[in-house]
Order: structure tokens, then sequence, then C-alpha cells
């Protein structure tokens, strides 16, 4: 092929790829024009200024007096709660997530339709919001933490199962097959061919979503599943913007200490 033939193909193939460009981005604001044209906005009320003030108030002089009380409820309690609900709600999707996810693992099934059909699985619990399972485990078991742990619980399964399998999919296999030489059954397989090399991803993808976890346990609460989230409706409720405040500026400490302990620890492993 001649230099120049070469010259019209790279220029052929940039002008494919600017069309393509040009194709998505078209889409892209249709979509935006689309989905805003069917906003229907009714102009803003005549107490945003008033309520915009005494939020700004509240977040710049908050409740302190809430932060501790030795008699009742306060914001250390509620902010425990709600990390106790991340904490035990993600030790509950372990326990449920693993099996699932080395079942939806392709090099570990005997057949695609097996991998597939756990990979099924995981998409349907995905397609379950964590608000809509606390609804509905709030009618089950009643408000409260308790709810809300399962909803945290069942609701990653999907999102943890997918992060295991894949990480399972992407192993060595070597170790495994090493052990399958020598007469290893299948569950030595997995012991000393397959946990010492997803663990650290496995831990990983755990500690991402416990991240995650602990904010939606601070949003559950507003439904009334547990947590801060109560607290926090009852002062939105009441306008009380002075508890509004110091209930954010709680929420917002505790998830960025969550995040800070769970990057410096993925950073470890990983």
């Amino acid at each position: 092929m001649s230099q120049r033939d070469q010259l019209k193909k790279a220029r052929a193939a940039r002008a494919k790829k600017r069309g393509k460009f040009a194709f998505i981005l078209i889409v892209l604001i249709a979509l935006y024009v689309w989905a805003i044209a069917g906003i229907e906005f009714r102009g803003i009320q005549e107490t945003a200024g008033p309520v915009t003030q005494s939020i700004l108030k509240g977040f710049i002089s908050p409740d302190w007096s809430y932060v501790y009380s030795p008699d009742g409820e306060d914001l250390i309690r509620g902010l425990l709660e709600t990390l106790a609900i991340a904490i035990v709600g993600i030790f509950l999707s372990i326990i449920l997530a693993v099996p699932v996810g080395l079942w939806a693992a392709k090099n570990l099934s005997s057949s695609s339709i097996t991998s597939q059909s756990g990979k099924g699985v995981l998409s349907f619990f995905r397609t379950l919001p964590d608000i809509i399972l606390a609804l509905l485990f709030i009618k089950v078991v009643g408000p409260g933490a308790y709810a809300g742990m399962l909803a945290l619980g069942i609701g990653a399964i999907g999102m943890l199962g997918k992060l295991y399998a894949e990480e399972v999919e992407a192993m060595d296999p070597g170790p495994v097959e090493s052990i399958t030489a020598v007469g290893g059954n299948k569950l030595q397989q997995l012991a000393f061919g397959v946990i010492p090399q997803v663990l650290p991803g496995f831990i990983s993808a755990t500690l991402y979503r416990f991240e995650i976890n602990m904010r939606s346990a601070a949003t559950l609460g507003l439904i009334g599943a547990g947590g801060i989230g109560t607290s926090l409706i009852f002062a939105i409720q009441g306008r009380s913007w002075d508890r509004v405040g110091i209930i954010i500026i709680g929420i917002v400490i505790v998830v960025l200490i969550v995040d800070f302990i769970s990057s410096a620890l993925r950073k470890r492993i990983v």
C-alpha cells in the first residue's frame, strides 16, 4: 500500500471517528433537551427567601446542645446507630454475596448456564433500590434500625456479588490447576487456590461498599428505617433549622472520617 493510500485510509478513519462522536453528542443533547422540556417549572415560592435565610442561619449557628444529652436523644447516639446499621448491613451482605459471587464467576462454573443464572440473580438484586427495600422491610419488621440494616444488607448483594465475581474471573488460574493436578477436591481448590488470590480484592470492594452504606444509612432514616435520618426529618418538619444544621454537620464529619479510613485501608490492601 502506497503512502498516499495510507493517508487516505487514516483520513477516512478520523472522519468516521468524528462522525461517531458528533452522532453521540447530538443524541445526548437531544436527550437533555427532551428531559428538561418535560419538567414543569412553577416558579420559586414566596417563602423561598425567608426559608433559605433560616437554613443558612441554622448552619452558621447550629444547636450545639443537641450534640450530647445524657437524658435522651442526641446527635452522638443517632450517628452511632447509623454507623451500627451500616456495619451490620455490610456483614450481612458479605455472608450472602460471597456464595452468589462465586456462583456467578464463569471460571468456577461447570457451564455457562450456571454462571449466567448467578449473574441473573445479581442483576435482580441490583435493580432494587435501598429505599424501596427499606419501605418493604418497615412493613415486615416495623420502623427502626432493624429494617434499615436488612435493607442495606439485601440491597448490597447485587453490587458486592458482581464485584466479587469479577475479581474471581480476573484471578490467575495457575494455582487452581496445580491443586487439581495433585488431586485436590473443589473445597481445597477454593480454600488454597481461589481465596488467597481474591481476598485483597474482596476486602477492597467491601470497604468501598461500606462507604456507600454509611451514606445510605443516614438517608434511610428519613423514611423511618432508623439512624440519624429519623431525627433529621423530624427537625426539618418542625422547622428547627439550628438542629438540622448540627445534624448535617455531624453526618458530613462522620462520612468524611469513614471515607478517609476506608480509602487508607484500601490503598494498603491493593
